[in-house]
């Protein structure tokens, strides 16, 4: 009797979940799901979604063909990002979104610039552009109505809502992002540590999306590289307490709170001062100075010399 009760709080219990974990979003093993497109350099495989290989200028990504009808959702994503990285060098990084438009392939990490949506960033990149004080790995998210350019030149920094370091690059185990959005209010939380807990990224509120976009994943690579894999996508719809509004679909998508914003400031135009041996040339520059000095110097010394020994002449 027992264990008929146990039985039937089990299968109520699995009824539950099932209506929550919506399968026309989520993307798992074997990966034979028909509403999800791979897009640019992807490729799938037995055991994952491979975004990026770990090779110079690729682009790659996956997409849900099915846009989104409900307000509140959270997506789970179990990814790995890992390569060979010689002098802790690698590169670009992977990216959530929540956009209008699907599928395009462009710079920001895979996807399109000036898009209208959400974006979660996740910027691997070892060498870090800008002003800014944090360490990669870094999460952000950026909300645009397509009149917003990504920066890379500053990361992203000028035009994030907020963002937080974490970890979670070349691990022997798989790492997790949760994107949550509940009641116009972003929370991004990670699980780097295979600890089986999530900790808190960052939280937002007064996020506006609307109904009817598409999730996708996307990553890149440029000059340097890494794989990108993502293992798992499971989407869950969220019930919130208040009271809802009949149509989400017209919301333009925007933030009231955006981190402090920076000045832009671009790159050195290309030139002897540009590249990468910009310090080897001001070196240059430095000692050749120096050298035009020291021969004025002794040029007018030996000048002076020749005066004054012309002077004692006409003395005589």
């Amino acid at each position: 009797m027992v264990f008929h009760h146990l039985l039937q709080w089990f299968c109520l219990l699995s009824i539950i979940s099932a209506e929550y974990l919506r399968k026309e979003h989520t993307l798992t093993r074997p990966y034979q799901a028909p509403f999800w497109d791979i897009v640019g350099q992807a490729i799938v495989t037995n055991q994952f979604v491979r975004l990026t290989a770990d090779s110079q200028s690729q682009r790659g990504a996956v997409w849900n063909v099915k846009p989104v009808l409900y307000h509140n959702w959270e997506v789970h994503i179990q990814f790995h990002i890992h390569g060979k990285g010689a002098d802790g060098l690698h590169g670009d990084g992977l990216a959530f979104w929540y956009v209008k438009e699907p599928g395009s392939v462009g710079p920001v990490f895979g996807y399109k610039d000036l898009f209208t949506g959400l974006a979660v960033i996740i910027d691997t990149y070892s060498n870090h552009n800008g002003p800014h004080n944090h360490r990669h790995p870094y999460v952000s998210a950026m909300v645009n109505n397509g009149t917003l350019s990504y920066d890379h030149d500053r990361d992203g920094t000028i035009t994030e809502l907020a963002g937080c370091e974490t970890g979670g690059r070349n691990k022997d185990y798989d790492t997790f992002m949760a994107v949550r959005y509940l009641d116009n209010k972003i929370s991004v939380s990670m699980d780097v540590d295979n600890d089986k807990s999530w900790k808190e990224c960052f939280t937002v509120d007064q996020v506006f999306l609307p109904t009817g976009y598409y999730f996708g994943l996307s990553a890149a690579t440029g000059d340097l590289a890494d794989n990108h894999d993502v293992i798992s996508v499971k989407f869950y719809e969220l019930e919130s307490s208040k009271a809802q509004e009949d149509d989400y679909s017209q919301v333009e998508p925007r933030a009231s709170i955006f981190s402090p914003p920076r000045d832009h400031v671009p790159d050195p135009k290309p030139g002897f001062f540009g590249g990468a041996w910009s310090g080897l040339k001001l070196l240059l520059i430095i000692v050749l100075v120096c050298v035009a000095l020291g021969v004025i110097a002794g040029v007018g010394f030996l000048v002076f010399q020749r005066q004054q020994d012309n002077a004692r002449k006409r003395f005589y």
